[in-house]
């Protein structure tokens, strides 16, 4: 069953597919359906009242569905919202749909079978939606009461991760695991560059706002036993165990470096694209360590990327290519 009250709004320049649509979801019982004629329109009914469901055309002149996607998630990021965003489409090649999916679409509908396949895709999305929001409203409302608690040793009051006393207890951990079970403990440095300059560019404010959207898309972009951890002013740490040492490579971690560089961060309306370091260090196969030499190691490949220079030893991997990156 629906629920009535969810905002949903459908961006569809085409009058025909857009009505349409508006048809399918009123005889449904949606009530709150609002209609955008192009990208733009939408964002600018999106700062008035946030929706639970996005419905785009791919296809739009101006902003296509695509464009308008990368927008949600970073005002998505901003606001601690999640907004769903079904895409429909003519096209069916597997390259363009994971690129719609690398995008951050949630789904997708091809016209030719919108009749049949529209409303049920709107009904899981609504009840998917729901949840997803409700999580993170109750993680918004514990994350102040932690606030409000003024004793917190282990985490970083404003963005709930743990803090280097955490980061260096949840290594250990790891690396303990690594010894006794096998694999290997993984453990990332990611910094923003540059940060004193984006502070006085943003203000005391703008700053804070821009660590914790970039906390945010961490978050989303790691695995959820994974761990997280603000261990300086605007530098993380991610602490992973992996089965498999080879999976213990910047290659790996790939993914996460590309989206935290070439995608933009939307804080007080400015799109900025940041210059983000990362270094990785892995416990050495059947030798001693222990979590200060691992920070030391991943400290090095990460100055070791900055400067565009190779890795000085085995377990200390930078990561290509952030000797380009910038904001």
């Amino acid at each position: 069953m629906p629920h009535p009250e969810t905002p949903i709004i459908v961006v569809d320049d085409a009058r025909f597919s857009a009505t349409i649509v508006l048809r399918t979801l009123q005889q449904a019982g949606y009530v709150d359906v609002r209609h955008a004629e192009s990208g733009d329109e939408a964002l600018l009914m999106l700062d008035r009242r946030p929706a639970q469901i996005v419905i785009a055309d791919w296809m739009m002149p101006g902003m296509d569905g695509l464009a308008l996607t990368r927008r949600i998630r970073q005002r998505d990021e901003a606001s601690n919202h999640y907004t769903y965003i079904l895409l429909l489409t003519a096209r069916e090649e597997e390259h363009a749909l994971r690129e719609a999916f690398d995008e951050g679409v949630d789904d997708y509908v091809t016209k030719a079978t919108m009749n049949a396949q529209l409303l049920p895709r709107v009904l899981a999305a609504d009840r998917l939606v729901a949840v997803h929001n409700r999580v993170l409203a109750d993680n918004d409302r514990l994350l102040g009461a932690l606030r409000r608690l003024r004793r917190r040793p282990l985490l970083d009051p404003l963005t709930g991760f743990g803090n280097n006393s955490y980061a260096q207890r949840r290594l250990d951990d790891a690396l303990r695991q690594a010894s006794t079970r096998g694999g290997a403990a993984c453990l990332l440095l990611i910094r923003i560059e540059q940060f004193a300059s984006l502070r006085e560019q943003l203000g005391r404010a703008g700053s804070r706002q821009l660590i914790l959207t970039f906390s945010r898309r961490l978050q989303q972009l790691v695995r959820p036993m994974d761990i997280l951890a603000r261990t300086g002013i605007s530098t993380f740490a991610l602490i992973t165990h992996q089965n498999d040492p080879a999976q213990c490579t910047p290659e790996s971690f790939q993914r996460l470096h590309d989206n935290l560089n070439q995608r933009a961060f939307e804080v007080d309306t400015q799109q900025l694209r940041l210059r983000v370091s990362i270094g990785l260090g892995t416990s050495p196969v059947g030798m001693a360590a222990d979590p200060a030499m691992l920070f030391r190691t991943a400290a090095r490949a990460m100055a070791a990327s900055l400067d565009g220079q190779n890795s000085p030893d085995e377990h200390t991997a930078p990561f290509p290519h952030d000797r380009q990156q910038g904001h």
